[in-house]
C-alpha cells in the first residue's frame, strides 16, 4: 500500500442477511376440514433469507492531507462504508486501510488512527462542561497525562470555545456543540478525521466558521473524509468527490473536472406556487432531458423551485411553461444557470442529494 495515501479501500462489500420470523401457530395458514380447522405447516418461502447489497465492490483512495467529498443520496450505501471504516460493521468482502492499518485485522489501530464526528451523535455529555469533557475523552483515548492539559487549551482555543469551557454543554448552542466535538475528535491528534454532514443544522454563520475550521485542519496536514447534503460546501470544501449511488461509485473527480463534464448541458430553475406533483414525470420523459428535481424553496414562503438539466435550455422551457399552465400553476420567477455541482449528481442519480 501507498504511503501517500491515507485510505485505501479495494472491492470493498457489505450484504446484509436477514430472516423472515417464523410464524407463530396461530398465525400459519388454516384450512377448513369439514367442522374441524386444522393448522398446517408454516410457509417455507416466508423464512428464506433475504440479502441486501448495501456495498457492492467499491474502491478509491483518499490522498493524505486531502478534504474528500462523499456523496449519496438517502440508502445510496455512504453510512455503510463509512461504518466500515470505522471499524463498527465489518465487510462481506474487500479489503480497506486506514492510516495503513487494516480495518479487519487491526481494528484498533485504526480507530487510533481515525477522529470522527457523526452527525445526530450525542457523543458528547451535557452535564458536564466543555473542558470536563474534553477531559475525560483524554483520558479514555490515552492521551498522554503530561501533556493534556495544554492540548485541551489549544483545542479550546481553536475551536473559539475558551470563554464558554467551564459552562456545561447543555448550555451550548449547535455549534458550539459540534465545535466541541471537532475537539473531542483531535483530542489523540488523529492523522484522519471524518467528519460526517458536519454542518447540518447549523446556522449560516456557524456553518461558515465550521467550514474555515476544516479547511484549517487540512492546511496542518489532516485527512479528511467529508459527508455533506449540501453540494455547494462540497464544492467550495473538497479536493475530489466519489458519488455513491445503489452501493457503487458512479463518479470520482475534482469537482471542476465533475462539472467539465456537463459543459453541453443548461440547468433551468423555475420557482412555482405550489408544490408541482403532475408535471415532474412528464418533464422527465422529455427526450433533452438529463435530470429533474423538485423542493421547496429556501425562501421563507410555500413556494417550490423545479430544477432542469437539459440540452437545449429553451426548447426545454417552453415545454415546461406549456406543462405548468396546463397544471395550473403559477411561474413566480425562472432563470438560466451554468451546471452545477448539484446539476452533476441530478445527472448521475436522477435525483437531489435532498432526495
Amino acid at each position: 500500500m501507498s504511503t501517500v495515501n491515507s485510505i485505501e479501500v479495494e472491492n470493498l462489500r457489505r450484504v446484509f442477511t436477514r430472516r423472515t420470523p417464523r410464524k407463530l401457530p396461530w398465525q400459519r395458514n388454516r384450512q377448513v376440514n369439514g367442522n374441524e380447522l386444522c393448522v398446517t405447516g408454516s410457509d417455507k418461502s416466508g423464512n428464506q433469507p433475504k440479502t441486501t447489497v448495501a456495498v457492492d465492490g467499491i474502491s478509491f483512495e483518499i490522498q493524505s492531507g486531502e478534504i474528500f467529498g462523499l456523496l449519496g443520496p438517502n440508502g445510496a450505501g455512504k453510512t455503510t462504508t463509512i461504518k466500515m471504516l470505522c471499524t463498527l460493521l465489518e465487510p462481506t468482502s474487500g479489503t480497506a486501510r486506514v492510516g495503513g492499518y487494516d480495518i479487519v485485522r487491526e481494528p484498533a489501530k485504526v480507530r487510533g488512527s481515525m477522529g470522527t464526528v457523526f452527525s445526530g451523535e450525542r457523543s458528547l455529555y451535557w452535564k458536564l462542561t466543555g473542558r470536563e469533557n474534553l477531559e475525560y475523552f483524554a483520558a479514555l483515548y490515552d492521551v498522554e497525562p503530561s501533556t493534556t492539559a495544554s492540548k485541551i487549551d489549544s483545542l479550546l482555543s481553536k475551536m473559539d470555545l475558551e470563554s464558554k469551557s467551564n459552562e456545561p454543554v447543555e448550555r451550548y448552542s449547535t455549534g458550539m456543540r459540534q465545535r466541541l466535538a471537532v475537539a473531542r475528535a483531535l483530542l489523540a491528534d488523529p492523522p484522519v478525521v471524518l467528519l460526517d454532514e458536519p454542518t447540518a443544522g447549523l446556522d449560516p454563520q456557524s456553518a461558515r466558521n465550521l467550514r474555515d475550521t476544516v479547511r484549517s485542519l487540512r492546511d496542518e496536514g489532516h485527512t479528511i473524509l467529508l459527508t455533506t447534503h449540501y453540494m455547494a460546501e462540497a464544492d467550495e470544501l473538497c479536493n475530489r468527490i466519489a458519488i455513491i449511488d445503489h452501493g457503487r461509485i458512479i463518479a470520482l473527480d475534482t469537482p471542476a473536472a465533475l462539472k467539465a463534464g456537463l459543459q453541453e448541458m443548461h440547468s433551468l430553475e423555475v420557482e412555482v406556487d405550489r408544490a408541482p406533483d403532475g408535471v415532474l414525470d412528464e418533464l422527465r420523459s422529455l427526450p433533452l432531458v438529463r435530470g429533474v428535481e423538485s423542493h421547496a424553496s429556501n425562501n421563507g414562503l410555500e413556494t417550490w423551485t423545479i430544477r432542469v438539466l437539459t440540452e437545449d435550455s429553451r426548447q426545454t422551457l417552453d415545454a415546461l411553461l406549456d406543462l405548468l399552465r396546463a397544471s395550473g400553476d403559477r411561474v413566480l420567477n425562472m432563470k438560466a444557470n451554468e451546471p452545477t455541482l448539484e446539476d452533476v449528481f441530478i445527472a448521475l442519480t436522477g435525483k437531489s442529494l435532498r432526495d
